[in-house]
């Protein structure tokens, strides 16, 4: 499928074969793909000043989330893999042409589709604020309103760090992300930005593999705004996720590619770091928890009586919202959460809608993922954890081949815990 993004449409861009997106503005109407319009306007009312660059990459991530969400992948041939053509708007593109490829091949292993990318002229900046305002933060991290996220801005904080917080709004998880970014620190500079991404109507795809990339281009367009920034100095990005989930390995051979996120995999984070020097962004991209598990991190948390408070508001599941804004308890991430719970030693609080793993009859379907767990730990203990482990972890950006190993080992160590609770394995 084709697309093209642009500020502004025009006859011309209605009248080819490409599918136009509106960034930064409304569409006339409903059948009328856009995105970002609430995010710039946030950052106009904030009187931030981010670089020109930010907002390119900014228009950059737009248009994939939007492509992303309205390529069905049931109309591919495979079923999953989708080829996406997209012609992007930019204010330079001269600085982004050289590297289009590069940025497609870092959506092809995000997404697992085939990505075609270029640019062109049109694309546009708002106008600078009359008193723009420089946040003096030392550091952006991401705040999802998850467990990690939590976990990295207070030790960040309760180290020193004085942090700039980044939400994308997501409806159920907004309170807890405005929440955390009050209490930790005695609160802490937060921005809540949303891509307001559209799609065509009645067609909508759930996948949502390209969400990392508009993570960190908000994050980015923070971090280009402050002071720090302004200065000349380089600004750390903090995208803090346990290393198993920014790994998560393919639990069975049936997983991989289509159920096997990749947000903060460290390949995919490799590749945007390559992108951001190579267009003249001056972000450092980290995740101090690469090769931590998530019930190491709660464990190691700096401030654990903030910790034990907050932990329990926390979102882990992948499916929040279809369960009513409950954790449904079986999903991966939600198994994940039981077992680094477990590993720290405390109480779960957590209000699961499936409770008892061990349980399948018609009220308790869709058990693939406690089973797929099951599998995987049996896997390993029959073959051994390098077999099934495989060539995970081969690639040439991922030169920590070793820790991440122990690291993975160490997070089934968790699981089998809880699997061996509920008399699973």
């Amino acid at each position: 499928m084709k697309y093209l993004s642009v500020p502004k449409l025009t006859a011309s861009d209605r009248s080819g074969d490409q599918t136009p997106i509106v960034l930064f503005g409304h569409g006339e109407t409903g059948d009328i793909l856009t995105a970002g319009w609430s995010a710039a306007e946030k950052v106009r009312r904030q009187k931030l000043m981010p670089d020109a660059a930010a907002w390119d990459l900014l228009a950059i991530a737009l248009s994939v989330v939007v492509a992303d969400g309205t390529t069905l992948r049931s109309a591919s041939p495979d079923g999953w893999t989708r080829q996406i053509e997209l012609e992007i708007a930019l204010s330079d593109p001269d600085r982004w042409n050289p590297h289009a490829d590069a940025i497609a091949t870092a959506l092809r292993f995000l997404t697992t589709d085939l990505w075609t990318i270029s640019f062109r002229d049109g694309g546009t900046i708002p106008p600078p604020p009359k008193n723009p305002r420089y946040p003096t933060s030392d550091a952006v991290a991401l705040l999802s309103g998850g467990l990690d996220s939590l976990i990295g801005a207070i030790d960040l904080t309760t180290a020193g760090t004085t942090l700039l917080a980044v939400s994308q709004t997501v409806r159920g998880d907004a309170a807890k992300q405005n929440r955390f970014a009050q209490r930790i620190g005695g609160g802490i500079d937060h921005l809540q930005l949303n891509h307001n991404a559209s799609t065509l109507r009645g067609q909508k795809e759930t996948s949502q593999r390209s969400r990392s990339l508009i993570f960190l281009a908000f994050a980015v367009l923070a971090a280009t705004a402050t002071r720090r920034y302004a200065y000349g100095q380089p600004v750390p990005v903090y995208v803090c996720e346990n290393g198993f989930i920014a790994i998560n390995p393919p639990l069975t051979a049936a997983r991989v590619g289509s159920l096997s996120t990749r947000t903060a995999h460290p390949e995919f984070l490799g590749r945007m770091q390559s992108i951001f020097e190579a267009v003249g962004l001056n972000i450092q991209i980290k995740n101090p928890y690469a090769e931590k598990t998530k019930g190491e991190m709660l464990r190691e948390c700096l401030d654990q009586d903030l910790l034990s408070t907050e932990a329990p508001l926390s979102t882990s599941c992948g499916r929040f919202q279809r369960f009513n804004y409950r954790h449904c308890g079986r999903c991966v991430p939600c198994q994940i959460r039981r077992a680094s719970f477990e590993a720290w030693g405390r109480p779960d609080p957590t209000d699961y809608v499936y409770d008892n793993l061990a349980i399948q009859d018609e009220d308790h379907a869709a058990f693939d993922d406690v089973r797929s767990v099951a599998i995987a730990l049996l896997t390993i203990e029959q073959d051994g954890f390098d077999h099934w482990l495989g060539p995970t972890l081969s690639s040439p950006l991922i030169h920590n081949r070793h820790e991440l190993r122990d690291m993975l080992q160490r997070g089934f160590g968790e699981l089998r815990t809880v699997h061996e609770r509920y008399g699973l394995v």
